[in-house]
């Protein structure tokens, strides 16, 4: 008796020990991207699991038998699931379906997953599968319609001008950086005056991008004074991915992007990999007879392990865009103006200039026009996560960037006679008493140019701008038991090291679309023969600065994100120190002859002489967050934010004195408030909000045209302010229908602008009273999107108001209207396979509003209309094709 209850025992024991079920998957949403942070549980059990950054999940159960699993993330709708537990390993692929768009998963400007709908703070989000589609010509095609951005794009792919919330800049990235998986592409702003964006361009290795707005972005990682925009990679995980998307537009753009990634090694090893890119070539979107051409790589490889992760990323480009400014256009109407051929005219760069050179004193320099903003380069960054315990979380990322970059500012119809003028007539002015003229088209056959066609001066600024950038942050996360608060101490170092050349010239061209260079010739009263222009050069300016810089950055931070049981908090704390140097290069005039046989051409050209200045900064300041949020409702939150910011202003605002430090080098001071509320149920979601942002001694440089030179005119500081009102809103008509709209009203002042004439050395008050330049007071946008998974389709329209040319107020642009439209189909050829067909189309009804007037007006502003009007349209209607095949 004894050994059979021994026997019934064991066996009793054995089935046990083999009823434990392994149940393990993924989690990911329906276009294919991994979930992190999902909530995996057997229903009624303590069985259950939460799936990791990459979607992952892995438990054991002790229950037998048909169970209900349940699958819960927030932004998604709960995914419930029979399983059969008999101790056999279960392997599951969840994919969960979009709920409502406030409940998606905030990444950036936090310590904690949470949804956009808990976080006091306004945040949009765009996911790759979106993006994808839009077939962007920028960035601005992608955050056009968040609210309270306004996004200039006129110029092409690169250097976008961004507004944020009502704040003066003049565009770019200045108040809101450009970051990939949490840390910035370059470290500070205003070394060598690039955007962000001219770094690195977007592709479809990315799950999103997040534009994260409000004073508390200025706490974690690089900080922020007004917002933060964020793109996160993807990474591999145990199910392979491949996506190709090829893409055809008018105008000669062929673009192939991919991206792969998956498992290394075997099945049982923990090491995945991502790797992504596009290759291109563009005539367009304006063709100018310059290519936009190039290649981008960006891969990453992770390893896993039992507590934390380790990631490296890492990028290349080697990428030409070609970039385009305001021109001349008809007074009143700011229509295009019709060239030689009867065409309108888009742009004055000429494929011509392509291979330019010319002598200096330093020798023949070769001037890359044809480039347009190129950058070539990359950057190495390594990312690591580990868990010291179940409440102690470490975090820490380093990262070196280098890039060589050179920015063609090709400024078309300026000078002393930048409106188009009839040849005959711009002999008079430049030529008078002349006994005999020469013009000839360069590359022509040598006939004489008809003395009515129109001709035009130019001038061409080659910006060379490499930058170096060392970065890093690390920080302790720690949760104590009880889970109501959060602690983040963290730290951000930084060192940029960047250079700011300047070489100039001057061109002669025809008024045309791609205009043909002008070789004028004549001889003078006295029998001499002067060239006036050849190869289109008719001022050979040279070297304009000579600059080296670098700034260096130390932070540490301190926050703090509590939840109870309806409120949420954040509140934290930033002390921050910059030290730079300023080594400005002399430069000297003199004048150098293609052939010294030839007299009266304007041949001065300017060239290093070798001295240099040196200044230096060092400042420090502190920012201060505190948010708050409460759930009235299940299906609405109110919440409230301030912050009390700083920034560094731009150290080019600061002219080195020789042996003494700068003393007058102070953070820019900015105050923001919000309060708001934000609401979401099964087929509603929005949020309205009020806001204001004061913005004080924030030092501007005004850069304007003087003597045929583009010069630092005058330095002001300037003290804004701003009071806004947002509103969101997304209804779904039904699981594939759904109608969103965006609307910003803001109303902004300069309160304050005291400004140094840097030619005449004499300060004045003005502007004080009138609306800030390039800010617009409404804007607003409204889309209609289609997808049952098969057919997708969308619609929208894009509004942003009238708005003044700059700070004067003297002239106002029109508002711009911009619609678009895109449709595909999607043919699923094996299980996981698929193709789709799509369509996009950019500025549908070929709108020709101006995004900007003449920004290099200089402090006097831009005038009224007369006969001709300067100012850049914005780009016109685009069709796009693209074929995206996932397998």
């Amino acid at each position: 008796m004894k050994k059979y209850i021994i026997t019934l025992l064991y066996v009793f024991s054995t089935f046990i020990a083999f009823s434990q079920t392994e149940i393990s998957g993924t989690v990911k949403d329906n276009g294919g991207l991994p979930i992190p942070g999902a909530n995996i549980s057997i229903l009624d059990s303590n069985s259950g699991s939460i799936s990791d950054f990459d979607g992952n999940f892995n438990f054991s159960s002790d229950l037998i038998g048909s169970k209900t699993l349940q699958v819960s993330y927030v932004g998604f709708k709960t995914h419930m699931e029979l399983i059969e537990l008999n101790g056999s390993p279960i392997s599951l692929q969840i994919v969960l379906q979009e709920g409502n768009s406030l409940d998606e998963v905030v990444l950036t400007a936090s310590s904690t997953f949470r949804s956009q709908k808990q976080a006091p703070l306004s945040i949009s989000s765009k996911g790759i599968e979106e993006i994808t589609k839009l077939s962007a010509n920028s960035q601005a095609d992608i955050l056009r319609d968040v609210p309270g951005i306004t996004a200039e794009g006129g110029g092409g792919e690169t250097a976008t001008n961004l507004f944020v919330r009502g704040l003066p800049s003049g565009g770019q990235y200045v108040f809101n950086p450009l970051q990939y998986d949490g840390m910035p592409l370059m470290s500070t702003f205003g070394l060598n005056s690039s955007a962000h964006d001219v770094y690195a361009r977007p592709d479809i290795g990315f799950k999103g991008v997040e534009f994260v707005r409000g004073g508390a972005a200025v706490l974690y990682g690089a900080g922020s004074v007004a917002g933060i925009i964020n793109y996160t990679s993807k990474t591999g995980d145990t199910n392979n991915e491949n996506v190709i998307n090829l893409e055809y537009g008018n105008r000669g753009r062929l673009k192939t992007d991919f991206y792969t990634g998956g498992r290394l090694g075997g099945e049982d090893s923990n090491t995945y990999y991502a790797l992504t890119g596009f290759v291109r070539k563009d005539n367009g979107p304006i063709e100018t007879g310059l290519t936009t051409r190039g290649v981008q790589f960006r891969a990453n490889i992770k390893k896993k392990f039992e507590n934390g992760s380790f990631t490296i990323h890492g990028q290349f480009i080697n990428d030409r865009a070609q970039f385009f400014l305001p021109l001349p256009l008809q007074g009143g109407s700011r229509e295009r103006i019709n060239g030689n051929d009867g065409e309108e005219v888009e742009q004055l760069l000429s494929g011509e200039l392509a291979n330019t050179s010319f002598l200096t004193p330093g020798g023949v320099y070769e001037s890359p026009i044809d480039d347009g903003v190129f950058t070539q380069g990359g950057y190495l960054m390594a990312d690591f996560k580990y868990n010291l315990t179940d409440n102690l979380k470490f975090k820490a990322k380093t990262k070196y960037a280098n890039y060589k970059h050179n920015f063609a500012l090709y400024v078309g119809g300026n000078g002393d006679f930048g409106n188009p003028i009839t040849l005959s007539n711009y002999i008079a002015e430049v030529a008078p008493g002349n006994t005999g003229v020469d013009a000839t088209y360069q590359g022509g056959s040598g006939e004489q140019i008809n003395p009515n066609d129109l001709v035009v001066e130019n001038l061409h600024v080659d910006r060379l701008r490499p930058m170096t950038d060392y970065s890093g942050e690390a920080n302790l996360i720690f949760k104590p038991a009880g889970g109501n608060h959060t602690f983040t101490l963290g730290t951000y170092l930084a060192r940029t090291e960047a250079q700011d050349v300047n070489y100039q010239y001057r061109v002669l061209s025809e008024f045309n679309n791609n205009p043909r260079l002008v070789n004028l010739s004549y001889t003078d009263g006295v029998g001499g023969n002067v060239i006036y222009s050849e190869g289109g050069l008719y001022n050979r300016i040279g070297m304009t600065s000579n600059n080296f810089l670098t700034q260096s950055r130390t932070a540490f931070y301190f926050t703090d994100e509590m939840v109870f049981d309806k409120w949420r908090f954040d509140v934290g704390i930033r002390i921050e120190n910059t030290q730079g140097t300023f080594r400005r290069g002399g430069l000297e005039e003199t004048q150098v002859y293609d052939n010294p046989e030839l007299t009266g051409a304007l041949q001065n050209v300017s060239f290093a002489d070798g001295s240099f200045t040196t200044g230096e900064i060092d400042d420090t300041d502190w920012a201060i967050s505190l948010a708050g949020l409460y759930e009235l409702t299940e299906s609405t939150n109110l919440y409230a934010n301030f912050s009390r910011g700083f920034f560094f202003p731009q150290q080019r605002g600061f002219a080195p004195t020789p042996g003494i430090r700068e003393t007058n080098y102070e953070a820019e001071t900015i105050l923001q408030g919000e309060l708001g509320a934000k609401f979401g149920t099964s087929n509603f979601s929005g949020s309205v909000a009020g806001y204001f942002v004061n913005l004080s001694d924030r030092i501007r440089i005004d850069q304007a045209i003087s003597g045929g030179q583009l010069v630092d005119q005058a330095r002001s500081e300037q003290t804004t302010r701003t009071f806004g009102l947002e509103a969101t809103g997304k209804y779904r008509l039904s699981d594939a229908f759904n109608i969103n709209a965006t609307l910003t009203y803001q109303n902004h002042e300069i309160t304050k602008n005291e400004t140094t004439d840097l030619v005449n050395n004499t300060t004045s008050t003005i502007n004080e009273g009138n609306e800030i330049g390039r800010q617009p007071n409404f804007l607003g946008n409204i889309g209609v999107n289609y997808d049952d998974e098969k057919f997708d389709a969308n619609f929208s329209v894009n509004h942003t108001g009238a708005k003044f040319t700059d700070d004067t107020n003297n002239v106002e642009l029109d508002a711009i209207t911009i619609a678009r439209l895109g449709g595909g189909y999607t043919f699923n050829i094996q299980s996981d396979n698929s193709v789709r067909f799509g369509l996009s189309v950019f500025n549908l009804f070929n709108s020709s509003g101006l995004t900007e007037g003449n920004p290099r007006a200089g402090i006097a502003g831009q005038s009224d209309d007369g006969e001709f009007f300067f100012g850049r349209p914005i780009l016109p209607r685009r069709v796009f094709l693209t074929a995206t095949f996932s397998f």
